[in-house]
Order: C-alpha cells, then sequence, then structure tokens
C-alpha cells in the first residue's frame, strides 16, 4: 500500500483514503490504530513526493532551454557540430545560425530571423566576429544572457575596426580580394592561425567550408552595445593566434564578463566542445528567470 499510496498526485490522496479504510479491519467501528497509522505516514509520504516534484517542475520550467549560436568569420554554422551535440544531450534545444558575413547588418539580420523563431527565453552565443554581431543582436527581447567565445565585442558606436584600433591590435594579413572579400581557406595557414590544436582531418574540413568575410563588415557599428543591459559570459582562449589573449582579457575586462580561460586555439568550439558546451550550460544556469 505504501508503494501505491507514495506514486499518488495529490487530487488522489482523498480517494487513496477510502480505499484504505475500505480495506482494512475494522473493530467497534472504528479504524484500527496501526492502519491510521499507515495511512498517515502513507499520506505524509504522498504530499511531501508532491512537493518535491512541483519545486522540481517548476525549477526546470524556470531555466533557459534556447540556445543560439552564431559562427564567426572563415566558417559556417557547422563549425558548432560537436557543441550542439553535447547541449542537446543536456537537454537543451539548440539552433546554429547561418551568417552571410557580408556586412554586420546582413549577419544581425540573420540572427534575429533565428530569435523570432525561439520559444521562449534565449541564451545567445557567439564565436570570434560574430562577438559584434551578438551584440547587436543581443538587444532581441527574448535574449536573457550574452556568451562569448574567444570574440570581438565593439562598445556602442564601436565597430570591430575601431575596437582592434583603440586596444592597439590591428589584423595583420587581412587583405580583401578584388571582390572586397577577406578569404582563410589555405590549410597551413588556417592551422597557423585559427587551429593550431584541431586535428588534421577536422581542420581540412574546416577549411572546405570556411566563408570569405566582407571587409568592409568590420567598420560597420553596433548602434547599442547588449552587454550593458544583459548578463555576459567571456569564454579566453590562451593558445590563440588569431587574437591575441592579452586583447581578450582587455575585452572581457570592458564588458564585465564573468571569465573561464582554457588551453585553446581560436576554434575552441572545435577543438575543446567539452569545455565549450559546459561553459554554456553553466550560464544557461545561472540566468534567473
Amino acid at each position: 500500500m505504501q508503494a501505491k499510496l507514495s506514486s499518488l498526485p495529490l487530487v488522489g490522496i482523498i480517494s487513496a483514503f477510502e480505499k484504505t479504510v475500505n480495506s482494512n479491519p475494522t473493530v467497534n467501528g472504528e479504524l484500527m490504530m496501526d492502519s491510521r497509522i499507515n495511512w498517515l505516514s502513507n499520506l505524509m509520504i504522498a504530499v511531501s513526493l508532491v512537493f518535491v516534484l512541483t519545486v522540481q517542475n517548476f525549477a526546470e520550467a524556470a531555466t533557459i532551454k534556447n540556445i543560439v549560436l552564431v559562427h564567426g568569420a572563415f566558417t559556417d554554422g557547422s563549425s558548432w557540430a560537436s557543441v550542439t551535440a553535447k547541449l542537446q544531450n543536456m537537454g537543451y534545444h539548440v539552433t546554429a545560425v547561418q551568417n552571410p558575413l557580408t556586412s554586420l547588418a546582413d549577419d544581425v539580420r540573420a540572427t534575429e530571423q533565428v530569435l523570432q523563431r525561439q520559444q521562449g527565453e534565449v541564451l545567445l552565443v557567439g564565436h570570434s566576429w560574430a562577438g559584434a554581431v551578438i551584440t547587436q543582436a543581443g538587444n532581441y527581447p527574448n535574449v536573457r544572457g550574452i556568451v562569448y567565445l574567444s570574440a570581438l565585442v565593439p562598445d556602442s558606436g564601436e565597430s570591430v575596426a575601431d575596437l582592434l584600433q583603440r586596444l592597439n591590435a590591428p589584423m595583420d594579413g587581412m587583405a580583401p580580394d578584388a571582390h572586397g572579400l577577406i578569404w582563410l581557406d589555405n590549410p597551413e595557414k588556417y592551422h597557423e592561425i585559427m587551429a593550431g590544436d584541431v586535428p588534421l582531418k577536422k581542420m581540412l574540413a574546416l577549411t572546405a567550408v570556411q566563408q570569405p568575410i566582407a571587409a568592409s563588415a568590420f567598420g560597420d557599428k553596433v548602434q547599442h552595445a547588449a552587454w550593458k543591459d544583459k548578463p555576459t559570459w567571456y569564454l579566453l582562449t590562451r593558445n590563440d593566434k588569431a587574437l591575441d589573449p592579452s586583447v581578450q582579457r582587455k575585452i572581457s575586462d570592458q564588458i564585465g564578463a564573468k571569465v573561464m580561460s582554457i588551453s585553446s586555439s581560436h576554434m575552441s568550439l572545435v577543438s575543446h566542445p567539452e569545455d565549450v558546451a559546459r561553459f554554456i550550460d553553466n550560464a544557461a544556469k545561472a540566468i534567473k528567470l
């Protein structure tokens, strides 16, 4: 009887009591004392279980469940594949944006289109160039927090080019082609700059799907920096050859982010997906809805 009662919802307790009374022997028309004790014990167990389940369900409902991932330059949404799988295994609804990399406004528009489709609150995550994208797109109403991965994070009214100039961190070797596009499709260069700790096969796959970015995008200015209004996290990559760790530190200090650092190349989402997924998970759980 105890096992049956303890699994019942609160609305069934009265019915269970009636069954208990009808199924137990009586003396002079009264329920035996041990039966009453057993029933009270079962009642306490049932009420406690319902309370625990209610609190647990409320806590789960009050946690961010939507993660939107935004890729940077010289890659595409497939770079998030391993991180996506790990976050999905944790129970998150994950969507990776496909940025056109043609301008800041175009990338923000692509990100906002994905944000618009989310059911509920969102944790917005951006890598590298996408730091600028989510700094603007992070103003979208359903975004509750922002996670930056070795990212460029401009201030309001500032472009990525402005940011790098202010931090005395010029982009070397980033000359555009005749169409105004910057490419990084040479495997050796990609390995050297972006993915020094990525296995060869994965690195070759990255260069095969890499997307060029319009050089003019680096001059596009953020209108309002969402990190001024929303909680932020920053994953700093200590072995980064694309964005120097000292520059990342200055950026993370500027925005007042909660920081974690790992020994990784710029492409931490590929070389250290477990660390990246855990970092995102911790950020999502830290947001109180």
